[in-house]
């Protein structure tokens, strides 16, 4: 069996079957390559494949300087993958079904309180048509809770403002509709109105919302230059990006009492695991619930 050939019709699957972003498809054909690097070295073909043989395989990676988060993604693109040689080469098994991933533990998010949004936001300077539209850009990151990708891939046509929503794109291409306040959507206007208008757009480019000064969409780099600009501009000691915005959405949606399966539909994931990490982030609360309620406090 050819690995060039297998490899071929798996990335077919993933981009017809399954509909998976060019990056995702990346990750995963990445994964099957390291798995062809370890076959070739040990002499083996695909068919041969046992449980104990991918328990092999997790510890010659682990050779690497690669992360437990890392390896449990390489650990699921592998069970993707032979999952697929079940589907398609009539495989009797998949040899890394019964694999437990490596136990991984979750770090607490960094978030923002609302007032050093407030002052981030309040730094940027308005006289110029970029400040207007970075402020549009971090109205809609921190009232839409988007992820940077989700920002810059952001169309006119999905943005329905009259009724307060917007459609974004999310991982796998998959589409979600996300209420958006009053604050992004009156500078999202202001800037369409007052900024965009004045742009020459490129060929191609007319639908997208946030656009640099050639008329191009903007980058995910650009989005993190402004930011860490207007971080620096304040004096913010946080370590902060674009996704910081998003953690700060939900963070402060869960302290305010928010529904956790709605802030899971907002945020497009898809376990409310990934979603429950931001119960636990709210530290004045659990500072006096302490207070309150322990007798020795």
């Amino acid at each position: 069996m050819e690995w060039e050939q297998v490899k071929r019709d798996f990335k077919r699957y993933l981009l017809l079957e399954r509909g998976l972003s060019d990056n995702s498809i990346l990750a995963y054909l990445n994964d099957v390559q390291k798995l062809q690097s370890f076959a070739e070295v040990q002499q083996l073909e695909l068919k041969q494949f046992s449980a104990s043989h991918i328990q092999q395989f997790l510890e010659w990676i682990n050779q690497f300087p690669i992360s437990e988060f890392s390896q449990a993604r390489i650990l699921s693109g592998i069970k993707t993958f032979f999952g697929f040689l079940q589907i398609e080469y009539s495989f009797l098994n998949n040899p890394a079904e019964l694999i437990e991933a490596p136990r991984l533990s979750r770090k607490v998010p960094s978030v923002l309180n609302i007032q050093e949004i407030d002052q981030l936001i309040a730094a940027i300077d308005l006289s110029s048509a970029e400040g207007m539209r970075n402020k549009a850009i971090l109205e809609t990151l921190y009232g839409c809770g988007l992820r940077v990708s989700e920002l810059c891939k952001l169309k006119i046509s999905n943005l329905f403002l009259d009724v307060e929503f917007i459609k974004v794109e999310g991982k796998g291409n998959k589409e979600r509709l996300i209420p958006i306040g009053n604050h992004a959507i009156k500078y999202i206007k202001m800037y369409l109105d007052e900024v965009r208008v004045h742009l020459k757009i490129k060929p191609g480019n007319e639908d997208f919302v946030f656009l640099n000064r050639r008329g191009s969409p903007l980058s995910r780099v650009m989005i993190f230059i402004i930011i860490k600009d207007l971080a620096n501009k304040i004096g913010l000691e946080k370590e902060i990006s674009p996704h910081t915005f998003r953690h700060s959405f939900a963070s402060h949606l869960v302290e305010g009492g928010a529904d956790l399966r709605a802030v899971q539909d907002m945020l497009g994931h898809e376990s409310i695991t990934t979603t429950e990490i931001y119960t636990h982030i709210d530290k004045d609360y659990l500072q006096s619930v302490i207070t309150q309620f322990h007798p020795r406090s």
